[in-house]
């Protein structure tokens, strides 16, 4: 019963690691499906071996399907500027209660190569020369999508929560002003 409870979480995890970088959970049933056939196999020791290795299957599978969309996305995050929208300040933490879904929505809401290059280098901790790879982009980029993302999730997840900066206190003034 542990081994069947495992084999579930294992493909529960897949499936959402797949569902984040294509934004399609449609596709992420498929690559999901795809990988897991790929890693069965009767031989107890090979079969763990290619459980381990089925997260970098369903990786390579889910950004292949969505190659087109990552790069349009590399080449909107190569014209972009560093951005200068305020961060929730340094003594703010992610609420406990934040969850699971929370955090989908907050990544599905990232464009597709910043967020490829979070999940790959912050989730799933795949080396810059590898996600450079699988991205098929320059580590610059891969990196200056990681920093963009990453800015973009912590404000997403601090507005979740309540967070508003100066500037959206003074427009959010502004509007009521004006309305009155």
């Amino acid at each position: 019963m542990k081994t069947w409870e495992e084999a579930k979480r294992t493909a529960v995890s897949l499936h959402w690691l797949a569902t984040l970088l294509t934004g399609c959970g449609e596709i992420a049933a498929g690559v999901t499906v795809e990988a897991i056939a790929a890693s069965d196999d009767p031989d107890a020791v090979f079969s763990a071996w290619m459980r381990a290795w089925s997260r970098r299957l369903v990786i390579s599978r889910a950004l292949t399907t969505v190659r087109e969309d990552l790069a349009a996305s590399a080449r909107r995050m190569a014209l972009r500027r560093f951005e200068t929208s305020a961060l929730p300040p340094p003594s703010w933490v992610l609420s406990p209660g934040t969850t699971k879904s929370d955090l989908e929505r907050a990544l599905l809401s990232i464009d597709a190569f910043p967020r490829a290059a979070v999940l790959l280098l912050v989730f799933e901790r795949v080396p810059l020369p590898d996600a450079a790879v699988l991205l098929d982009a320059e580590p610059g980029l891969v990196r200056k999508a990681q920093a963009a993302g990453v800015r973009e999730l912590t404000i997403i997840l601090a507005r979740m929560q309540g967070w508003r900066s100066a500037a959206a206190n003074a427009n959010q003034l502004t509007n009521e002003w004006d309305h009155a």
